[in-house]
């Protein structure tokens, strides 16, 4: 494992993206666990994608349109969903003392859905894992499952911090509507961005 390795993923994973926002959110509208838990659900959303470039599936998502385009409207068809559902009173940013605990299995089922649904992480580990693994190496699979096995727990550790930096910004935010309006417009225009730009995103 290479320290260009190392640091490629940390800029990647630390880039903001819809896991990221959506852990943020998660842990500024019920706290460090949920945040925790959300981080945890968007890592576990890579699997599949790392999976895929492993076993050489994603070699199907860059050579056939009509998966790549399916995948990827489904994916921004999400993301607008998660738009309007954050811009709704008790929806995915219901900011609150007394509102009523959101279940670890939905938190963790909608953080795969946001990384599952972007058929560009399956590429992105087609073209990425390669790169570090050279014709010398003796176990070629084997070394592609440690780099994304690193890259994984990677993502929790930063997510997780996200999110538990946006939790502890939580308190501020309960005592300040407008900011919480705000904040609702403002991560609702962050999915319709993150939307449009997988809209129009090519192989």
């Amino acid at each position: 494992m290479t320290v260009e390795f190392l640091i490629t993923s940390l800029i990647v994973v630390a880039s903001p993206g819809t896991g990221a926002l959506f852990t943020i959110a998660a842990g500024l509208s019920r706290g460090t666990k949920a945040g925790t838990i959300a981080a945890f659900g968007c890592t576990l959303g890579i699997l599949p994608h790392m999976f895929a470039a492993v076993t050489g599936l994603a070699a199907l998502l860059h050579t056939s349109a009509l998966a790549f385009e399916v995948l990827k409207y489904l994916g921004v068809a999400y993301l607008l969903y998660m738009a309007w559902h954050t811009l709704k009173e008790g929806g995915a940013l219901d900011v609150g003392e007394a509102q009523a605990p959101q279940s670890a299995m939905r938190i963790v089922n909608s953080a795969v859905l946001v990384n599952l649904l972007n058929p560009k992480l399956s590429i992105f580990f087609f073209a990425f894992l390669p790169q570090f693994v050279g014709p010398e190496d003796a176990a070629p699979l084997a070394l592609m499952l440690e780099l994304s096995a690193v890259f994984m727990l990677m993502t929790f550790v930063v997510f997780a911090a996200y999110g538990a930096f946006a939790a502890s910004m939580r308190r501020q935010v309960l005592t300040r509507p407008s900011v919480l309006a705000w904040l609702r417009r403002g991560f609702a225009a962050a999915f319709v961005v993150l939307g449009a730009k997988l809209a129009v995103a090519e192989r």
